[in-house]
């Protein structure tokens, strides 16, 4: 497969820079691979689709406010300082992006508050630097109070307060990704309790989705494309849940492609699912075979993107591409506060 395979016009038009309301209200693309049908839903009657003792994967990441605004020191230069992973709780050491990186050094000073500053202290990339802040331990509870929501760049606008709770699934637990596992955000409680009592099992896994998700490709041979690492877990208790579904025959639906790769990435030589933890570069593309994922969540992809390459590999590329082309005709929402698609 080559990267102009997956390649789409996407309207400006077509991109959601809201979400609807309520969540499940969402229109739903089902795609039936075995009748080759697809048929336009609402995000809640996914519920029809289930029955009891079905699994329900989902991936319990959450988004901290990793986009912090400080100034530099002596010069009071703005300074955008985007967290993309912590490397060292003890010390406060993380990974970080600069805005505008020409004006960031190393032993440069950026302060956000009277009792919040950090100290540069390596170049990583030509925007990307490592720093140390002067607050050790956990530095999330800080920058849930000063800082602001990652919005995806194609959004094209400042985030807003309502953003703190629409760019996070209902069910977000463990911190640590610097994008939502969007497929997720059409969940509300309400339609999670109704699955609870048709006897689904929800269960949780963890990936801690980091920029990569938005990088673009940029070699024509799939094959040359290298992913960022991503940090995952399935605990034993998940996977003996997810498991025993297998082995009874049950639906195992998996929420969105970061859900995925956690999965794929545990698998056993008898096709289950081994308790593991980690870091991930797994890129899934056609034609790759999948081992566990059965039925798959998840929403519109920007054109050329890993996630598209991935949805395109469990959907049949041919199947995906009429699918987008009809989602875009009927005026469905597309990327991260977009609609969603359930391949079957």
């Amino acid at each position: 497969m080559k990267l102009s395979d997956f390649s789409y016009n996407l309207p400006k038009a077509s991109i959601a820079k809201y979400p609807v309301n309520p969540r499940d209200k969402a229109k739903l693309l089902v795609l039936d691979r075995e009748k080759q049908t697809i048929e336009t839903k609402a995000f809640a009657d996914i519920a029809d689709y289930v029955k009891k003792g079905d699994v329900i994967v989902v991936n319990e990441t959450k988004v901290f406010q990793a986009r912090l605004f400080g100034k530099k020191e002596k010069t009071n230069a703005k300074i955008e300082v985007f967290l993309l992973r912590e490397l060292n709780n003890h010390d406060a050491i993380w990974d970080v992006i600069v805005d505008p990186a020409r004006k960031v050094r190393i032993g440069n000073k950026i302060y956000f508050n009277n009792n919040l500053w950090c100290e540069v202290i390596d170049n990583t990339t030509s925007r990307g630097r490592t720093v140390r802040f002067n607050q050790n331990g956990n530095l999330f509870k800080i920058v849930e109070q000063i800082g602001h929501t990652p919005l995806p760049p194609y959004l094209k606008r400042e985030s807003e307060t309502s953003d703190r709770d629409d760019y996070q699934t209902v069910y977000a637990k463990t911190e640590g990704s610097v994008a939502a596992p969007t497929a997720g955000l059409h969940f509300t409680p309400k339609l999670i309790e109704k699955l609870n009592k048709k006897g689904v099992d929800i269960v949780p896994v963890l990936l801690h989705i980091g920029l990569g998700t938005f990088r673009p490709v940029e070699v024509e041979d799939l094959t040359k494309h290298k992913m960022d690492s991503e940090y995952f877990e399935v605990t034993r208790h998940a996977a003996e849940r997810i498991n025993k579904a297998i082995l009874d025959k049950k639906n195992v639906i998996i929420v969105g492609t970061s859900t995925v790769r956690a999965l794929e990435s545990s698998v056993t030589a008898d096709d289950l699912v081994r308790a593991n933890s980690g870091w991930t570069d797994k890129f899934i593309y056609p034609s790759y075979e999948f081992k566990v994922t059965k039925k798959l969540v998840t929403n519109f992809h920007y054109p050329e993107s890993t996630l598209m390459m991935m949805v395109a590999a469990f959907g049949g590329t041919e199947f995906v591409m009429k699918a987008y082309k009809k989602a875009l005709k009927e005026n469905y929402r597309f990327l991260s506060y977009g609609d969603a698609m359930f391949i079957i």
